[in-house]
């Protein structure tokens, strides 16, 4: 099922069912202002596997993210130091993931590695959902085999006949990037690029 979002005026309606969606567990693949990403509820356990299981992702060895709102409830998620919430703040809403101790509110799924990464796209369709939501969503972007037409993680038709069968709804916010988020570590509290992505961090 594909469905199609613009960057303002939605229907409520709509945007209340994609929440419905998340809020029974189920997974969306929607826009960030990156490349489109998979995800879920981020706080129920069992959807978290699936994409794990999805994309063939061991939670004990890899990173998960989250998207929240804005800066406002991140407290509420992952441990924060004053000068990496002045760096974030400086930097967010936009393409950047920080990677920070993760609290205990998250599921056990999270507490494994210990760390969660932070997003808080610059894109107001999947910011809009996550604050309706009033929580968390798990991301990752879409998996690109190798030879595979970037199409397929760009274009949302071609997503959908892609994924279509192994998640509840696409969301079409037009044709996506290709570039991924730049991570900047903050586990330690001094900050660190790990990887350079579309951001420009602002120090």
């Amino acid at each position: 099922m594909i469905q199609k979002l613009y960057d303002k005026n939605n229907n409520p309606d709509v945007l209340q069912h994609i929440v419905d969606i998340l809020n029974d567990g189920g997974i969306i693949i929607y826009p960030t202002d990156t490349m489109y990403a998979m995800g879920c509820h981020a706080l129920k356990e069992r959807p978290i596997e699936k994409i794990c299981r999805l994309k063939d992702l061991n939670p004990k060895k890899n990173n998960l993210s989250i998207i929240c709102y804005d800066l406002s409830n991140i407290s509420e998620y992952a441990q924060v130091g004053n000068s990496t919430f002045k760096l974030m703040k400086r930097n967010l809403p936009g393409p950047f993931t920080f990677i920070l101790k993760a609290d205990s509110r998250l599921p056990k799924i999270f507490r494994n590695r210990k760390e969660v990464g932070i997003r808080v796209p610059d894109n107001t369709i999947i910011r809009d959902i996550c604050r309706l939501l009033d929580a968390p969503i798990l991301t990752t972007t879409l998996p690109l085999r190798e030879g595979e037409d970037i199409e397929y993680v760009t274009d949302p038709e071609l997503i959908d006949e892609k994924f279509g069968s192994e998640v509840d709804l696409v969301i079409d916010g037009g044709i996506g990037g290709i570039e991924p988020s730049t991570v900047i570590n903050c586990y330690e509290d001094v900050p660190e690029i790990i990887r350079q992505g579309k951001g420009i961090l602002i120090e």
